[in-house]
């Protein structure tokens, strides 16, 4: 467990400091850009938001808020705390046109920053549960890397960056984004700014 938490954390860290990511959309306080390296797309979602960089991570943290915001999830429930840091957890996420509804068990590692100048961090990954088997009413979907970065830019303002390292899993809800045939990520980013706000 303490390895996965770690490759977690590595995991988000090093996505986010890669080079070449490119700017494809850009809004009042929201900046999309995206990352293709061989088969993997990753997009990143910047939002500028007006309240301390700790609020933020608090409320982003906790994982069974995110239905306030964010759509795509239907139920989140904690399946293990593994420790103060770390949960387990089960998400069921809307089916789309087409598809059947998925459902995800991941892991998510939060870490306040060592040093003034590092963000505050919540990684999430898929785990393999044995007591969470899938079933057959949906469809068990993957998460490689995905996860918030949060920088503090003064005591009332930070900036959060959602990162997600695009599976199959997950690329029905994006494609018809990326096309510009929905605006799924620019909506959900103003809900989220909408709710830390």
């Amino acid at each position: 467990q303490a390895y996965l938490s770690y490759s977690n954390i590595a995991a988000l860290t090093h996505l986010a400091r890669k080079p070449g990511w490119d700017i494809t959309k850009t809004l009042d306080n929201v900046r999309i850009w995206t990352h293709e390296e061989g088969a993997v797309l990753s997009f990143k979602v910047e939002m500028q938001v007006k309240v301390p960089s700790h609020v933020a991570f608090s409320l982003l943290s906790d994982f069974s808020l995110r239905q306030r915001w964010d759509r795509h999830f239907l139920t989140c429930k904690v399946l293990q705390a593994v420790s103060e840091e770390e949960k387990i957890y089960h998400i069921t996420s809307a089916p789309m046109t087409g598809h059947q509804p998925r459902d995800f068990v991941i892991l998510v590692s939060q870490r306040q920053p060592c040093r003034p100048q590092e963000p505050y961090t919540v990684a999430v990954r898929s785990v393999t549960l044995r007591e969470v088997p899938p079933s057959p009413e949906f469809c068990r979907s993957e998460i490689l890397c995905a996860g918030f970065q949060i920088h503090s830019n003064s005591s009332s303002s930070c900036t959060v960056c959602y990162f997600n390292q695009v599976t199959s899993g997950v690329m029905p809800y994006l494609a018809a984004n990326l096309t510009g045939s929905s605006k799924s990520i620019e909506d959900t980013a103003l809900e989220c700014i909408k709710f830390l706000e």
